[in-house]
This record gives C-alpha cells, sequence and structure tokens, in this order.
C-alpha cells in the first residue's frame, strides 16, 4: 500500500467521525493508561487536525457505544479501551493517515511528560537583599532527588533560568549529575616565571 502521508498538509483537519473513532483508540492504545476527558480533549485539540466539537461528539458516541469505558480512579473519572476497541486499534490504524497518528502521539507523550515534570519539579524565584534567587527541587515520589539554588543578579535572568529549568527539568537533572560525576579535583600545573 503507497504512503501518501506526505501529501497530506499539516493544517489539514481531521472531521470524519469514523477516522477520529480510530485516531482515539489507536492513541490510548498507545499510551497505555487511563485518561481524563479534559487530557483527551487537550491533547487531540492541541495536536491540531481535529475540531474541538465533532471530537467531544464522537467521545460521546464511543461511551455509549462501549467503545470507551469509564472507570473511576481516586473519584475522578478516567477512559480507557473496552476490549474491542484495543483490539480493533492496530487493525483499524492505517485508516487514519500516518501524520494525524503522529501528531496525536507526539502531543500525548509531551503533555504526559510536563504533567510528570510539574509534578515532580518545582521551581520558584524569590527576591534576595541582593540579587534573586532560583530554587528548584526535583523529586520522585517521597524522594528528593535534587534541591538546588543557583543566583541570578536580576528578575530577568532569574525568570529565564527558571524558564529554562521547567522546559527539560530531565535534562537539566542529568546535566548536573553528569557535570558533578565527571567534576575531578583541581590540580594546578605551576608553571616558573622567568625574568627574560
Amino acid at each position: 500500500m503507497a504512503n501518501y502521508d506526505k501529501y497530506i498538509p499539516s493544517g489539514l483537519t481531521l472531521d470524519d467521525s469514523y477516522a477520529i473513532k480510530i485516531l482515539i483508540c489507536y492513541f490510548l492504545r498507545q499510551i497505555d493508561r487511563p485518561i481524563t476527558h479534559n487530557q483527551l480533549i487537550e491533547i487531540a485539540t492541541s495536536a491540531g487536525g481535529v475540531n474541538y466539537f465533532t471530537f467531544s461528539e464522537v467521545v460521546a458516541q464511543m461511551l455509549e457505544t462501549g467503545m470507551l469505558l469509564e472507570k473511576e480512579i481516586d473519584g475522578e473519572k478516567y477512559y480507557v479501551l473496552s476490549t474491542a476497541s484495543w483490539e480493533g486499534a492496530n487493525d483499524f490504524k492505517t485508516l487514519v493517515p500516518k501524520s494525524f497518528r503522529d501528531r496525536i502521539l507526539s502531543a500525548g507523550l509531551k503533555f504526559f511528560a510536563k504533567l510528570k515534570n510539574d509534578n515532580d519539579v518545582k521551581v520558584s524565584v524569590s527576591k534576595m537583599k541582593i540579587g534573586y534567587s532560583v530554587n528548584c527541587v526535583c523529586t520522585e515520589g517521597e524522594v528528593v532527588l535534587m534541591d538546588l539554588k543557583l543566583f541570578a543578579p536580576d528578575e530577568e535572568q532569574a525568570n529565564m533560568l527558571a524558564d529554562k529549568i521547567v522546559d527539560n527539568p530531565a535534562d537539566f537533572y542529568a546535566k548536573v549529575i553528569d557535570y558533578a560525576i565527571e567534576n575531578e579535583e583541581y590540580d594546578p600545573k605551576p608553571e616558573e616565571v622567568s625574568d627574560s
């Protein structure tokens, strides 16, 4: 089968309810985790290509027909796929252009990474007597992995530092650890100064 995805413009929208159902099933199978209504809507509409109102109607139809099931976790309603939807997700995925599948999956992965970072990384900026302090606390569950304070001479630089940490906290943490591991004791190489 030929791949025509390269001819589909990135601004093209998916408005066929059958294709949107397949897209939802494909996405939920790929992420393999329960998802709230708001999370699903945010991911699908932020990925572009899916109209909010059409998407909302399709989700309602899927709940009505049993393709999507509601599961309560800690008092909040989540969506999961029915067994038939789970099994059919891979069988029918090729009926939706790969570009749409890639967009929603990429948006979902970014969304859940940000959600995890928001829970695991706290960054704040505090004014000090002189300058500002950028405080970064990285946790995993109950364990504090890193508690770091950085000095910035002004608020603009402090906010820039905070934003850079928040953009990719896992990479920031990894670089701090790498630097600490590779750091070596200062070993000066004395050179004699001559009068000539």
